[in-house]
């Protein structure tokens, strides 16, 4: 039977590279925390606890990442990493496996992790170790006879440990108990007067305890984040990686370096997105989905055969078959679109339910609005839902055709099949079938003369 796996994950850094008042580790990446995507990477693991060491920014870490499966410590003063271990040595069980992790390398996959955590299991240090070309700053692999026998630092190192390709990432995994006795055991009468968790390698070779070794699938993956620029370019690598996954799954990416998935995006078949599109939250797109460029998608659902165009705006909306959006559409909360709707350009809806073939297809704002099935809006049109202190809201039913320049002032229903003459502000309900308006008497004011510019005296 197999130890239980317990994980700890170091977030204490200030981060004084990000030039931020923000501890490093809530710092985003694809919308998320970099914290927020080494607890997924726990989670996948399926540890029995994962205990989070914070420290620079207070009680800002723990409130970030509510979440009643972590728990926090904190490390109110850094003496280095096995320190920062040593704060959540009262955590944990002594009978299980320890897997420690860092909050500023996001990139880090489960299953570059599982290896290590088997190696503790069968009683053994699991370490994670990379083979870098330009190795400079990374504490070597120092072997003898094949095995793991310490660590060096870069700048303790001879020159032969300085040309060893094969560099310490700092996660490892290894028996609890052992744990506890070796961060007991460390020194820190070293330069930078910290106390390394990494010199636990050479105590598990003294008392008889195998390391193994193990690389991550991609280099990348242990990549920490210490300034702007490095978060940058760990942006680009991870929306390179959904990239590839969405192409493999036959989605078609005008430019896969110009995509930005900042949650889950899943997409059926024949699904085409253009340029500079951003993704949010949990998108859906259905067969045959077009998006066009530059359009934003957060927390939607999308269903076949509907076109997007571009520069359009999606939010927490549900977006039924074969409609057409935009460009320069703008789709709010709680928006239902049924089958065959066209939305067009400079059109914004909120909170509002539109059945199926209805068209509003220019320069009008539809708020809290029920519509029925085959209703025209014409441009212009305007649902007056706000008195000030209350919204309020229109009701259109079927086959009614609303002229262009109108205003509907709710609360207000229109019966099916009515229509409502260009230029009418509606106060009260529009019966069925019959033609409504309202409008001034047009006049002509004879021998009227438009005001001339007077010349200014030089």
């Amino acid at each position: 039977m197999h130890s239980t796996l317990e994980i700890v994950i170091l977030a204490a850094g200030k981060g004084s590279r990000m030039r931020s008042d923000m501890p490093k580790v809530l710092h985003k990446l694809a919308g998320k925390p970099l914290l927020g995507h080494v607890v997924d990477a726990a989670h996948a693991l399926g540890a029995v606890r994962t205990c989070v060491v914070y420290g620079f920014g207070g009680e800002a870490v723990p409130a970030a990442l509510a979440d009643d499966t972590l728990s926090f410590v904190l490390q109110a003063e850094q003496y280095g990493t096995g320190h920062a271990v040593k704060q959540a040595l009262p955590l944990l069980a002594d009978d299980g496996v320890t897997l420690v992790l860092y909050g500023d390398v996001p990139l880090i996959h489960a299953a570059s992790l599982r290896p290590l955590v088997a190696a503790a299991q069968s009683g053994r240090l699991g370490l994670l170790t990379v083979s870098l070309a330009h190795p400079d700053g990374y504490g070597r692999i120092v072997r003898e006879h094949g095995h793991v026998a310490r660590i060096v630092e870069h700048k303790d190192a001879t020159p032969a440990e300085r040309a060893i390709q094969e560099v310490n990432t700092g996660i490892l995994a290894v028996a609890t108990r052992h744990l506890k006795q070796w961060i007991a055991e460390l020194r820190n009468d070293n330069a930078q007067g910290e106390y390394y968790l990494t010199d636990i390698i050479a105590l598990a070779v003294r008392d008889g305890v195998g390391v193994d070794t193990h690389q991550p699938g991609h280099e990348w993956e242990v990549l920490g984040v210490n300034s702007k620029a490095q978060l940058a370019q760990l942006e680009r690598i991870h929306q390179n990686e959904i990239a590839q996954v969405l192409l493999d799954a036959g989605v078609t990416l005008m430019d896969p370096s110009r995509l930005d998935v900042r949650g889950t995006l899943d997409c059926g078949r024949d699904v085409m997105i253009d340029v500079n599109c951003i993704f949010e939250g949990r998108v859906e797109l259905g067969d045959g989905v077009q998006v066009g460029a530059n359009c934003v998608l957060r927390n939607v659902t999308v269903a076949a055969g509907t076109r997007i165009d571009a520069f359009t705006l999606i939010d927490e909306a549900t977006i039924g078959e074969a409609n057409r959006l935009g460009p320069f559409s703008r789709i709010r909360p709680g928006t239902t679109l049924a089958r065959d709707v066209h939305v067009g350009n400079f059109v914004e809806i909120k909170n509002s339910q539109i059945d199926d073939g209805s068209k509003i297809n220019h320069l009008s704002y539809v708020g809290d609005t029920t519509m029925g099935k085959m209703v025209n809006i014409g441009a212009g049109t305007i649902t007056c839902n706000y008195d000030g202190a209350n919204k309020h809201r229109t009701v259109i039913e079927d086959e009614v055709f609303v002229g262009s320049d109108t205003q509907l002032v709710a609360p207000v229903t229109v019966g099916r099949g009515a229509t409502l003459g260009a230029g009418t502000t509606l106060t009260k309900d529009a019966p069925a079938g019959e033609l409504t308006l309202s409008r001034a008497k047009q006049l002509t004011l004879g021998g009227w003369k438009r005001p001339v510019k007077q010349k200014k005296e030089s």
